[in-house]
């Protein structure tokens, strides 16, 4: 009798026993937790894959060819510190006269300017900051020679700018390795890249643009684009956020 009450007494003990390991579970603040089925990975699907595609020929690189600056005396040690960048201009200026469009394209008045520039550092301390076309100099080694290279940017009428690269070689010689111009909203430097941000055409967002050192081509190309909204509401010149800049080789 003693062992039949032993054994009922013991059956309304299991559900309770049972119910041990799932109150344990809800304090265990450390153990690994189902976060339920993960979804299926799905890759890319090609539409029309039979479909014969149109033949694309090669891109043009899309930068200005390198070039060397005639009427600049050698630098030492490619220390471009060293270079006057009005000099540098001006001597542009004097190996491509009269010359509007493409990569040495200046505005006939603008051109007229640069020449009024004051010759020398020191005397253009005491000179308007706006007679002069030619902005104030940025250094950033853009080639990965760890050595700087000169950042020269042009003011020309309407807003537009003429943004330049410059580097020396083993022997000193300045090479101009990028050119364009353009309508510019502004220009940043993000580690060796040059960002141009433009507008875009379509109200409301602007076109950025990086600028990287192509070893092959050895020179600066536009490598990669995005379009990016304008932040609403109306910002003081200079208090634009950096550009989100597009993902790095």
């Amino acid at each position: 009798m003693n062992r039949l009450r032993l054994r009922v007494a013991a059956y309304p003990l299991l559900p309770v026993l049972a119910l041990v390991p799932l109150l344990a579970g809800c304090g265990d603040t450390g153990g690994l937790v189902s976060a339920g089925s993960t979804p299926t990975a799905s890759g890319p699907v090609h539409l029309w894959p039979d479909r014969r595609g149109a033949s694309v020929p090669p891109a043009d690189p899309g930068g200005a060819p390198p070039e060397y600056v005639k009427g600049i005396p050698p630098v030492h040690d490619q220390d471009v510190h060293a270079v006057d960048p009005v000099a540098l201009v001006q001597a542009e200026l004097r190996a491509h006269p009269n010359t509007e469009v493409g990569a040495d394209g200046m505005p006939a008045a603008t051109a007229a300017a640069i020449r009024e520039c004051a010759k020398d550092r020191d005397a253009r301390a005491d000179e308007d900051p706006e007679a002069c076309p030619v902005q104030k100099p940025y250094y950033r080694d853009l080639t990965g020679n760890g050595k700087d290279e000169l950042i020269v940017g042009i003011e020309f009428p309407d807003k537009m700018m003429s943004v330049r690269v410059y580097t020396a070689d083993p022997d000193g010689r300045l090479n101009r390795i990028m050119a364009t111009t353009e309508t510019i909203i502004s220009v940043e430097l993000a580690g060796g890249d040059v960002i141009l941000r433009v507008p875009s055409g379509n109200h409301g967002y602007e076109l950025i643009t990086a600028w990287s050192w192509d070893e092959k081509q050895r020179t600066m190309l536009p490598t990669r684009e995005q379009i990016a909204r304008v932040p609403g509401g109306p910002q003081a010149p200079g208090s634009r956020d950096p550009a989100p800049v597009p993902g790095r080789r």
